[in-house]
């Protein structure tokens, strides 16, 4: 057996050994231990996910162990990016727990929440998977539920509706081993891509919204995990089991994740307490990946390789971004929640002053998550709309508004991400000091300070990580992006990007203007309150925490011209942030659609 099969074997059994040493370890020792060798198992993952990447095979079997069914693990490319993605996301989450007095449930299930993914992600057979899947489906549970709240049971019903119609799915397919599978190319395809599609996309649904109600250090692997795995799911069912499919397949995933993507972050948006709307940006992010497996799939179907692998290669990517980024992102609200004693933005505030260190973290999170140069979002989703605009100009006139409507949805997306980390970074960390705080433990902030280098490392040098990327889209598509050291290039697409260079002339440009402001400023400076929101000293709250809907009913209505001008104004003017939305959304794509079809 090769490292990858060894590496993964080990943190098979290290996930176990975790569990165990949970429930059997002295109370003072608990955490310690059982933290410890979660995260051992979580690195042991990553290693064997990169060793699959690298090209070593890995194959187990074992017949007999489940009835009709045995135990069929294989990691592929495509597989062994996800286990790496779960073993980096739960080597992270273990670290920070390190020390925590947490009593046994959440140290005794992590583990065995990370072995069910890995199960899922390393299956090889229709019985693997569905055991995998199961599994954490019911290691995941007792992590939602809380007394008193419909949170567990909404969990338990959906993902067990998720699981039955993908169990449907995958059995109308016949036979167990995924080789199998691709062989048999089932008369029934459609009728099991749809299927399968209903079960991933109520899993990813579930998963984000299970993220608000799970502990806070856990919500990562709901928001990163669970529903990543349900985008991982449909890139393994239709383009590789089902080997791509019709096009149409694809044209339903690319609208549905485009609708995620755009009512996931206005739900962020809106949402006042911190976890809820990192849950609503998980949905949102996952969307946006939607949008390019569909985009993928569409274009493979129309014959265009080249741009179905650069579109799936930006979804892959804003995968591992998604997980940097979010998993940052929700150790940050842990630390906070810990401190503080609440989520909610209106009662947090100058954070900054206690938490400094945590400030910076969240901060480098929010970056990384609103698609800003500089951002680890940013790359993904320069690829993604380089692969919709530059499919337009050769698609007919059905493809061409499929492509202008997401093209519209992803930037609506990203304009949306940035109004939304804005305010939480701002009323969170930059608002007017409310309470007392204390910087978090040692492991926590180490646990943020591994998951922002990540994060970083992936905004400025995503060439790191796309010859993995490549090596998964080529196995799939048969083609691959390629980049240089800074630079990623598209080969047969007109566009290159140096992220490391756009920061840097960023940086440039931001120290000239200021210096230049400086020098030719007049008036003599002033000290102000920062972040103040216009209100006088003293003055409870804050707009910037008040949702988006409730600050549009205070902005006055402008006159209007004209009777008919006015009843529109007026029918336009309710207050309801949804509707400007639309309208907004609407409009961009009513323009696309003109230029796609008149050029």
């Amino acid at each position: 057996m090769n490292l990858a099969g060894i590496a993964f074997d080990v943190a098979l059994g290290l996930a176990v050994a975790a569990a165990v040493a949970a429930v059997a370890s002295p109370v003072a020792l608990r955490a310690l231990v059982s933290g410890a060798g979660t995260a051992l198992s979580g690195l042991a993952a990553m290693i064997a996910g990169v060793a699959a990447l690298a090209g070593q095979s890995f194959a187990l079997g074992a017949s007999g162990v489940l009835p009709l069914f045995g135990i069929r693990l294989a990691i592929d490319p495509l597989g062994g990016l996800f286990v790496t993605l779960l073993g980096a996301v739960t080597a992270v989450v273990a670290v920070y727990g390190l020390g925590r007095a947490d009593g046994v449930t959440v140290p005794a299930l992590v583990p065995l929440l990370s072995a069910a993914m890995l199960l899922v992600a390393a299956a090889d057979g229709v019985g693997t998977f569905l055991l995998g899947w199961q599994l954490m489906i019911v290691t995941a549970l007792p992590l939602v539920h809380r007394p008193r709240t419909a949170a567990g049971l909404e969990f338990a019903v959906l993902s067990q509706a998720g699981f039955v119609a993908i169990t449907v799915g995958l059995l109308v397919l016949g036979g167990d081993s995924f080789p199998a599978v691709r062989a048999a190319r089932s008369p029934l395809a459609a009728v099991v891509f749809l299927v399968a599609l209903l079960g991933f996309a109520v899993t990813i649904g579930v998963a984000a919204r299970a993220a608000a109600a799970a502990p806070g250090r856990v919500s990562a692997l709901f928001s990163v995990g669970m529903a990543g795995l349900g985008g991982y799911g449909l890139v393994r069912v239709g383009l590789d089991l089902l080997g791509g499919g019709a096009g149409w397949w694809w044209a339903v995933v690319l609208v549905l994740g485009a609708g995620a993507a755009v009512a996931g972050m206005a739900r962020a948006a809106r949402a006042t307490d911190l976890q809820r709307l990192l849950g609503s940006a998980a949905a949102a992010n996952l969307g946006v990946v939607l949008v390019g497996v569909g985009a993928a799939g569409v274009f493979a179907a129309g014959g265009r390789p080249v741009l179905a692998g650069l579109a799936l290669a930006a979804g892959l990517l804003h995968v591992v971004n998604h997980a940097a980024t979010l998993t940052l992102l929700s150790l940050g609200a842990a630390s906070v929640e810990q401190a503080t004693g609440t989520r909610e933005l209106a009662a947090l505030g100058g954070l900054r002053a206690g938490m400094p260190l945590t400030t910076v973290g969240f901060g480098l999170g929010a970056l990384g998550a609103s698609a800003l140069p500089g951002g680890a979002a940013f790359v993904s989703v320069w690829l993604l709309l380089q692969s919709l605009v530059h499919g337009v100009p050769s698609a007919g006139p059905g493809s061409a508004v499929l492509l202008s409507v997401a093209v519209a949805a992803v930037a609506l997306t990203a304009g949306l991400a940035i109004a939304t980390f804005v305010r939480a970074f701002g009323v969170g960390f930059l608002g007017r000091d409310r309470r007392t705080t204390t910087e978090s433990p040692h492991f926590p902030l180490a646990a943020m300070g591994l998951a922002a280098v990540a994060g970083v490392v992936l905004a400025l040098a995503p060439t790191l990580v796309l010859p993995a990327v490549g090596t998964v889209t080529r196995t799939l598509t048969g083609t691959e992006s390629t980049g240089g050291a800074t630079t990623v290039e598209l080969s047969t697409v007109a566009g290159s990007l140096s992220p490391l260079l756009t920061v840097a002339a960023l940086l440039v440009g931001a120290g000239v203007v200021i210096g230049g402001l400086r020098l030719l400023a007049v008036r003599p400076r002033r000290t102000v309150p920062v972040w103040s929101g216009g209100l006088p000293a003293g003055t409870a709250g804050t707009p910037f925490a008040v949702p988006l809907p409730e600050i549009s009913t205070r902005v006055p209505r402008l006159p209007a011209v004209g009777g008919a001008w006015e009843r529109v104004a007026r029918a336009l003017g309710t207050g309801s942030a949804n509707r400007y939305l639309g309208v907004g959304l609407s409009a961009v794509t009513g323009l696309l659609i003109v230029l796609a079809v008149v050029r």
